[in-house]
């Protein structure tokens, strides 16, 4: 079975120059962990929940030149700025993606190997879907046990 057979082809998609606000609004409304970043019709990034809250974290250097214990009451509240940023400050450029014609489980050794639950299906920096860890599963329970039970 190929990854053509199981992706999702009705992608939600943001631009580069998006406000962040309106991504996490997405992100928390519709349980996105994660979302391509789509300009001019090419696929040049992805943005995941880590992104933004990794903006959230004291810097390893701090830590290390402060010996200071960390407010993370006082980190959340970094929230807010992170929020004005646009997508492009927070986003992974380089996309890792599957093509649609690869079998669905090299994708998941791909998946597992990266520790994806998702990964963008692409041609080149075209965006054709997406596949998730679910998706492949239950296309592997749907041909070989669900039949039986």
């Amino acid at each position: 079975m190929k990854v053509k057979d199981i992706m999702t082809t009705n992608v939600r998609t943001v631009s580069s120059d998006k406000k962040l606000g309106e991504v996490v609004s997405l992100m928390c409304i519709y349980r996105y962990s994660g979302i391509p970043v789509v300009d001019n019709g090419k696929l040049v990034g992805t943005v995941s929940e880590s992104d933004v809250l990794g903006r959230m974290f004291p810097r390893l250097e701090d830590l290390m030149s402060s010996m200071a214990t960390v407010d993370y009451d006082e980190q959340m509240l970094q929230y807010s700025n992170v929020v004005h940023l646009t997508v492009k400050d927070v986003m992974t450029p380089t996309v890792i993606t599957i093509k649609p014609d690869m079998h669905i489980l090299q994708a998941a050794s791909v998946m597992v190997g990266r520790k994806f639950r998702r990964i963008p299906v692409a041609e080149g920096d075209q965006l054709l879907g997406m596949a998730s860890m679910g998706d492949i599963h239950k296309a592997i329970f749907q041909t070989t046990i669900a039949t039986m039970l």
